[in-house]
C-alpha cells in the first residue's frame, strides 16, 4: 500500500510525534514503533508490504525530525505515554508492532491499556547497552555523532570492524546514522531502567519474534529471552537467516510474517 497522509499528534512536555499513514486512513489498521538509530522512513517498505491491515500507522519517535525534540523529562515513561496519545488519536486501532526498543514500549503501554494484539520483533531491555553509557554520554556532550555511531555498532551491537568502516564508507548512510545518533544516550538509560516482572498483561495476545541468527546470542538473543521471561504467554516465532535490521535487509519477508499474525 501507498503512504497517504502524514499526522502530527501532540505530546507531553511540548513535543510532538508525526505518524506516516500507508492505506486507508480512515480504516483501522496496526501501528508501527520503530526503535533506536531508526526513523519511520526507515520503516516504509515493511509498511509498504504489508497487506493484512487496511492502513498502517508509523510512528516517528520524538527525537527525530519531523517530530519533536525529547525534552529534559524524556524517560522511558515519556514513550509509552507517546505511544498511548498515537493510539488514542487512531481509536479503532487494536494492533501494535514494535521493533527493539519501540518493541518494549509497546509491552509497557499493554500493561496499562487492552490491546487485542501486540506484536515484538527482538524487543530489549536492561542492561542492553548499559556497558556503553559513560562513553555514550561523554559522546553526547561533545555532539560527537561518529563517535556515537561507533560506539553503537562496535561497543553495543559488535559489528565487525569491516563492516563499520564499510558504512563509513558510504557517506549518504553514515550521515544517516549520525543523524539518528543524536537520542542515543537518552534512549539507551531509558533501556535500562527498571521494569516490571510481568509485561503486556493487557494485551489479548502477544507475538514475540526473533531473527534466526541472533537466537541466544548476546546483544539481541539474550535481551530476547529477558523479555520472554516476562511475557510467559506469548507466541514466540523465529524468522530464519534474519538479525536484528530485518526491517533494511528483508522488509518483504518481515511483512509476510507480521501479515501472518493479523488473525
Amino acid at each position: 500500500m501507498e503512504q497517504t497522509i502524514q499526522k502530527r499528534v501532540s505530546v507531553g512536555g511540548g513535543s510532538w510525534v508525526v505518524v506516516d499513514v500507508y492505506g486507508d486512513p480512515g480504516a483501522p489498521g496496526l501501528v508501527v514503533l520503530p526503535g533506536v538509530m531508526s526513523d519511520a522512513f526507515a520503516w516504509r517498505h515493511v509498511a509498504s508490504a504489508v497487506s493484512a491491515w487496511p492502513s498502517v500507522m508509523v510512528v516517528n519517535r520524538r527525537g527525530r525530525a519531523p517530530s519533536g525534540p525529547l525534552t529534559d523529562t524524556y524517560s522511558l515513561r515519556t514513550e509509552v505515554e507517546d505511544l498511548e496519545a498515537v493510539l488514542d488519536v487512531f481509536g479503532d486501532t487494536s494492533a501494535v508492532f514494535g521493533w527493539s526498543y519501540g518493541g518494549l514500549i509497546a509491552l509497557l503501554a499493554a500493561d496499562e491499556r487492552p490491546l487485542r494484539r501486540l506484536i515484538a520483533y527482538e524487543p530489549v531491555m536492561r542492561p542492553f547497552g548499559q556497558h556503553a553509557l559513560p562513553d555514550l554520554k561523554a559522546a553526547r556532550e561533545n555532539e560527537d555523532w561518529d563517535t556515537t555511531v561507533d560506539i553503537v555498532n562496535r561497543k553495543i551491537t559488535g559489528l565487525d570492524p569491516a563492516r563499520i568502516e564499510a558504512l563509513r564508507a558510504d557517506r549518504e548512510v553514515w550521515e544517516a546514522l549520525r543523524r539518528l545518533s543524536a537520542p542515543l544516550y537518552d534512549e539507551t538509560l531509558a533501556v535500562n531502567e527498571p521494569l516490571p516482572a510481568t509485561l503486556a498483561r493487557r494485551a489479548d495476545h502477544v507475538d514475540l519474534i526473533v531473527g534466526g541468527t541472533n537466537r541466544g546470542i548476546a546483544p539481541y538473543g539474550t535481551a530476547f529471552d529477558d523479555i520472554r521471561r516476562r511475557v510467559p504467554a506469548a507466541t514466540v516465532h523465529e524468522l530464519p537467516g534474519q538479525g536484528h535490521l530485518v526491517h533494511l535487509e528483508a522488509p518483504t519477508q518481515l511483512a509476510r510474517l507480521i501479515d501472518t499474525l493479523a488473525g
